[in-house]
């Protein structure tokens, strides 16, 4: 019998937290008074500076395709940034800019993996990470970490997982969903366990980068014997309010960028003319003109880690990073509020949605069953009022 969908596509998951945020706003449009702490984006508005160089940019008549790989004055910006927050030198020819670092992620996952090729992915991954790499005939192996970790994986751990066909590692730094931070002495402990497989390559999803409450940002490939092996991928979703902007880079081993450059040519081509443009005039900011974004987070972040203390049943780490709390739950399994039995982090999520009318994200999604995110992109009176309400539903 013929199938109309390819086995690629019913194979593949559906993104949680786009599922959830779509589940969120289709019971707002039915007049539910739903506060959503589901999705990872910023609640401010794109700072002035940028919108300006955006209507600048209207005003100067750009309208044309783009370069698969971005325009050079963009390519000249990011090269400035890496040195500028990360001392890493690249080239022209290591730069690609992409529509999201999602895209970026998705071009180096077709570009470098064969069938049966294996990507180790530290537990918790951003849920995206399990299906791209699926997508492109990979395995992935899950690193199961815990809160006692910081929901970090150790050297020991990465060794472990290591067999003859990994091909990558993957892990965000501060991390999504869990907020946690590598210093760089825990970055140098994996690293050294990675010279000794000197075939296995990096990808340093480096996004919530400037999201950072603790000791400074540090960059795997700032290590020499690491920058050859190393895919760094970034963007201005978070730092810079620009989620819907779509605009990610990533600077990589010359061959490697090339590669993806082939590959974008062949699926988007170059990135939308007028945001790159704004990205310009973004990156060449210093980074303390959004640092009230940042101040605005941490406040939040030690609100809710406070008002959290009050709900039997949640455990909590202090994220160092990114805007998200990921509380172990699993004390709360096996128990029933207002008749509803809590089985898993999954029926935990929907139930505060239909019963506190509050978005989470089942830690399913991230590969930690025993947790749910909650995004503290949102204002002081909104998370005090969601928190509210969660504690309220899982008072019988």
């Amino acid at each position: 019998m013929n199938q109309l969908l390819s086995e690629r596509i019913l194979n593949m998951a559906t993104s949680a937290t786009l599922a959830m945020a779509a589940k969120a706003r289709e019971l707002k449009s039915e007049g539910k008074d739903i506060i959503g702490l589901s999705l990872g984006e910023p609640d401010f508005n794109t700072p002035d500076f940028i919108k300006d160089a955006a209507k600048q940019a209207i005003d100067d008549n750009f309208n044309s395709y783009t370069p698969v790989d971005g325009y050079a004055e963009l390519k000249q910006a990011i090269i400035t940034k890496f040195k500028r927050d990360n001392n890493l030198s690249y080239t022209p020819s290591q730069i690609v800019v992409s529509t999201g670092a999602k895209q970026c992620l998705a071009n180096v996952a077709l570009v470098l993996l064969n069938k049966g090729d294996e990507v180790i992915l530290p537990c918790p991954y951003w849920v995206s990470y399990s299906d791209i790499v699926k997508l492109s005939e990979g395995i992935p192996v899950e690193v199961k970490t815990s809160i006692e970790t910081d929901f970090k994986m150790t050297a020991a751990q990465l060794e472990a997982a290591i067999t003859p066909k990994t091909k990558m590692i993957w892990f965000s730094s501060p991390c999504n969903p869990s907020g946690s931070l590598y210093s760089r002495e825990e970055l140098r402990a994996l690293a050294d366990v990675l010279k000794k497989y000197p075939e296995i390559y990096i990808v340093s999803d480096e996004i919530y980068e400037h999201i950072n409450f603790g000791s400074g940002h540090a960059s795997i490939a700032e290590f020499e014997d690491m920058y050859d092996r190393t895919i760094t991928v970034n963007g201005v979703s978070k730092a810079f309010a620009m989620t819907g902007w779509r605009i990610g880079f990533l600077g990589a081993p010359e061959k490697i960028a090339r590669a993806c450059n082939k590959m974008q040519g062949q699926i988007t081509s170059g990135a939308n003319c007028i945001a790159q443009r704004a990205v310009i005039t973004a990156l060449e900011a210093s980074p303390s003109k959004v640092q009230y974004m940042i101040d605005e987070f941490k406040v939040r972040r030690d609100l809710i880690l406070n008002l959290l203390k009050d709900i039997n049943g949640f455990s909590c780490n202090t994220p160092e990073g990114a805007f998200y709390v990921f509380p172990d739950v699993s004390a709360l399994f096996g128990k029933t509020f207002k008749g509803k039995q809590i089985n898993n982090a999954t029926d935990l999520s929907l139930f505060l949605l239909e019963e506190a009318l509050v978005a989470t994200v089942t830690g399913d999604a991230f590969g930690n069953p025993n947790c749910i995110r909650i995004s503290y992109a949102a204002s002081q009176e909104q998370i005090v009022e969601a928190i509210e309400r969660i504690k309220k539903a899982l008072t019988n």
